[in-house]
């Protein structure tokens, strides 16, 4: 029986898949060793969880329809401007630190929020001082679905820029406090890159009904099918 991490590499992510993945392990690992290295009881860091995870991730995203790939801050933008309030779909972020990046249309135009992702799970970046108290998640697919369904609307979030931020930047006294540049933030529907297909609308439609989608009377080639995208949205 093969593992989740020789099954997902089997699949096959893109190559720029790959690098994201390995630049996030490559830093998460650079600070968990230095943590086993101040602490010598401390388990050493394995990287596999963090394999499984982010290759699981993007092949959801690859599979939901709205994930837009590496487009950048102002295509975004522009794929946002028309539709309605609540429309957003997930981005290659453009900060190096980030893998993925929110755009969501709100009441003040459309609105750019980076996806943390640490020790297997992900969350919104916050901009509030201290330790964030957002939710996380397995995977972003769950974390949408998630902000989707409950209505919720969250406030705060950092909007993230066309690049890294400058080293010891001050903001001047024209531009607008953290707090100024709060936004409420609610997602209603993604915005899909292409029309979906009919055996994906019927995918949605049945994971819409159904929660244990193994029960189901169905061949085995459909049942990984469903189980392939088991979200909503």
């Amino acid at each position: 029986m093969i593992s989740c991490v020789q099954r997902a590499l089997l699949r096959g992510p893109p190559s720029d898949m790959i690098a994201r993945m390995m630049s996030s392990m490559q830093q998460n690992y650079g600070e968990r060793g230095d943590l086993c290295c101040q602490n010598p009881t401390a388990p050493l860091y394995d990287p596999t969880e963090d394999l499984c995870c982010i290759t699981t991730t993007f092949q959801y995203l690859q599979n939901s329809g709205w994930y837009w790939g590496s487009i950048s801050a102002r295509e975004a933008r522009d794929a946002l401007l028309k539709v309605s309030v609540g429309t957003f779909l997930v981005r290659d972020s453009s900060h190096p630190l980030y893998m993925l990046t929110l755009s969501v249309k709100t009441a003040c135009g459309p609105t750019n929020v980076r996806i943390e992702y640490s020790g297997g799970h992900f969350r919104l970046d916050s901009s509030s001082p201290g330790p964030p108290h957002l939710l996380s998640f397995p995977d972003v697919c769950s974390l949408v679905q998630h902000y989707v369904g409950s209505g919720q609307t969250q406030q705060g979030k950092r909007v993230e820029s066309e690049g890294p931020p400058k080293p010891n930047a001050k903001p001047s006294p024209s531009q607008p406090s953290a707090k100024d540049n709060a936004v409420l933030l609610k997602l209603m529907r993604p915005l899909p890159q292409a029309f979906p297909s009919l055996q994906h609308l019927t995918r949605l439609t049945i994971n819409c009904q159904i929660d244990c989608i193994d029960q189901l009377p169905l061949p085995r080639p459909l049942v990984r099918y469903l189980q392939d995208y088991p979200f909503q949205v």
